[in-house]
């Protein structure tokens, strides 16, 4: 081992202390999305591998999901104080001003470091790596990062593209600060981005680019668009090369990692970006299929099923990977720690 891995194994940094995750109760089988586009349930099943979605309702939003996961992950962990909180986002509840103070306050913190933070489905990595960065400065105890979107409020349902893929959910982490060769530490982190992708993922209306381009206010340009071949492209090289960094930071070799837990934006995007980075698709983490794209809650909500099955032991080395709008790209690592569940995510 290299002096500059030792080194960085006991630096402070983030240390995981808790999990939760929620989705909203009503749930949204393939046939109901296939009989409203006019194609069939095996057409949604084979391009995306996604039986069932989450929505919520429209009485709801997502400060409202945020409060739930973030409520669990505290009290899976004994419902500690916290300093800050972090919400990746790309779907608060209104333009201006940030989500992330009104959850704090509802979660009974007032004063503390609230803010909202938006690398859309590479949101989760992004919060988890600033979190890191806090906690190693000295000036931050204990966190909680949330990842939370309410994807169904800016898609066109009926755009053939996107309404299959997405659905509702949160999920959150309790941070505290540690070392980065402690059960749980995130050991390593990279993000990238590249402005030049804007387009391939975008919601046009909302913001001030729409009134200086003159961009009418009518409900097509407030949905998502995606540029379909060009995501799947992008998505599996960013995450490739990202991971691969990361593990190259580490020291390690795909025979190494234990698991990988990638956003979950569809199953070919998984399985090509493990196949592409080297790692057997028995070690891909996949719940995708119970839960669709959930843009920056998918890794959390990934965390529960994994740990609810059993997969996970404690000391598993875990390679996180993402990709997302803007375009944004990220990846970490982190052994894996003992934890446990105050609920499952979904209502029985």
């Amino acid at each position: 081992m290299s002096a500059s891995v030792e080194s960085r194994r006991s630096t402070r940094t983030a240390v995981i202390a808790g999990l939760g995750a929620y989705v909203p109760e009503r749930v949204v089988k393939n046939d109901e999305v296939a009989e409203r586009l006019g194609v069939t349930t095996d057409w949604i099943r084979d391009r995306t591998g996604i039986e069932q979605r989450y929505v919520l309702e429209p009485t709801g939003a997502t400060s409202d999901m945020a409060v739930e996961a973030g409520r669990r992950a505290l009290d899976s962990c004994g419902n500690p104080e916290i300093d800050f909180l972090i919400l990746a986002t790309c779907t608060p509840d209104h333009p201006f001003p940030a989500t992330a103070p009104a959850v704090a306050a509802r979660l009974g913190f007032r004063g503390i470091a609230a803010f909202d933070l938006n690398a859309a489905c590479s949101g989760f990595v992004y919060a988890l790596s600033v979190s890191a960065g806090m906690l190693a400065s000295g000036a931050h105890c204990t966190g909680l990062v949330i990842g939370a979107d309410t994807i169904s409020t800016i898609l066109d349902n009926d755009d053939q593209i996107t309404a299959p893929i997405f659905g509702d959910g949160a999920g959150a982490v309790v941070v505290r600060a540690g070392v980065a060769d402690e059960p749980g530490g995130v050991a390593a982190y990279l993000m990238g981005s590249d402005g030049d992708l804007l387009d391939i993922m975008k919601t046009p209306a909302g913001g001030s680019r729409q009134r200086a381009a003159g961009v009418g206010t009518d409900a097509e340009h407030s949905y998502f668009t995606m540029v379909g071949r060009s995501v799947y492209k992008h998505a599996i090289d960013r995450m490739t090369r990202v991971s691969t960094a990361v593990m190259e930071q580490m020291g390690w070799t795909v025979d190494d990692v234990d698991w990988l837990v990638a956003h979950q934006a569809n199953r070919r995007i998984l399985t090509a970006t493990a196949d592409a980075i080297g790692i057997a698709p028995e070690r891909a983490v996949i719940n995708v299929d119970k839960v669709a794209n959930t843009s920056a809650a998918s890794i959390p909500l990934a965390f529960v099923d994994a740990v609810e099955s059993g997969a996970f032991s404690v000391g598993d080395k875990v390679l996180l990977a993402a990709f997302g709008g803007g375009a944004t790209w990220a990846a970490a690592a982190l052994t894996w720690p003992e934890l446990s569940l105050a609920a499952p995510y979904a209502a029985s």
